[in-house]
């Protein structure tokens, strides 16, 4: 997957990524397709983040969930 291109696509790949690398209880509720793709930049910076680490504290993805919050339209 190409994530230098800014597609709704990419997207919804990221926030999947993202609720499934954080085990996200609550990931049905944060549907990918409630994200804008103008907020892309916003989600990549977050997905790397995430992606970039073997292991999350608890207190990290309550962050992270809470950021995704306010990155949805």
């Amino acid at each position: 997957m190409d994530l230098t291109q800014k597609t709704q696509e990419n997207v919804e790949y990221m926030i999947e990524a993202i609720k499934n690398k954080l085990r996200m209880a609550t990931g049905a509720a944060m549907q990918a397709s409630a994200f804008s793709i103008d907020r892309y930049d916003d989600i990549h910076e977050v997905y790397e983040i995430v992606m970039s680490k073997e292991r999350l504290s608890i207190s990290e993805v309550e962050a992270i969930a809470s950021e995704l919050g306010s990155l949805r339209s």
